[in-house]
């Protein structure tokens, strides 16, 4: 049985633990070890996490019998809901465990009243296509600079029901 519960502070240390087991498997072939170095200490660390929480990222963590497998960070905006980070165990992956968590994601962002559930994913990861199985599109192609490293994203949307 799998559950999704709000993170609280407390729980800071065990997403930072999974992110640091997921990011070398998940962008191993697509990013640097220095930049996947650099990515988990800015965003990933307990202060980088909780500098997340504290500007509105919402964090969620999927638990298999009690045992968390993934997180996912959501952020409201005027007219959306942006799923900000959405990561696995490498062990669950395949499991049906991201379509819960995008699923998930769409009904917070119903039950607000959003009708636009939106990501970035990097063009290279291949989550991109699970992505487009969920019903998401691009919408945008990006070339961000962020620090020494540029991150080449997809926007990608889904459209939600509103209340």
């Amino acid at each position: 049985m799998i559950t999704i519960a709000l993170a609280e502070q407390t729980d800071i240390r065990s997403i930072s633990n999974m992110a640091y087991i997921i990011w070398p498997d998940a962008y191993g072939d697509i990013l640097s070890k220095d930049q996947i170095d650099f990515m988990l200490e800015k965003s990933y660390s307990i202060e980088g996490l909780a500098e997340s929480m504290v500007n509105g990222q919402f964090f969620y963590i999927l638990k298999e019998e009690g045992v968390a497998q993934g997180f996912v960070a959501l952020k409201t905006f005027e007219n959306k809901l942006r799923i900000e980070k959405l990561y696995l165990m490498p062990h669950v992956q395949g499991k049906g465990f991201g379509k819960a968590m995008i699923d998930f994601a769409a009904e917070k962002a119903h039950a607000k009243g959003k009708g636009i559930l939106e990501l970035n994913v990097n063009r290279y990861n291949p989550a991109y296509h699970f992505y487009l199985k969920q019903g998401f599109f691009v919408t945008d192609t990006l070339d961000t600079p962020y620090y020494d490293y540029v991150l080449n994203d997809y926007v990608m949307q889904k459209e939600i029901d509103k209340i």
